[in-house]
């Protein structure tokens, strides 16, 4: 299996919590909101790609 896209997915999930953490004073509320839980889902679907990686190391 191919992990780049789960490995591009990883690092941009994680990229929008620092990014929302970091400009968090500059952004509007309504759009803090959006942002922050939308880097939420996205930050824990991807631990659940890393978890699921791990479990699936050896089968291949």
């Amino acid at each position: 299996m191919d992990s780049t896209a789960t490995i591009i997915f990883i690092i941009a999930a994680f990229a929008l919590g620092a990014l929302v953490i970091l400009k968090r004073d500059t952004m509007p509320p309504r759009l803090r909101r959006f942002f922050a839980i939308s880097a939420i889902a996205f930050i824990a679907f991807s631990f659940f790609l890393i978890v699921y990686a791990f479990f699936t190391m050896g089968a291949e």
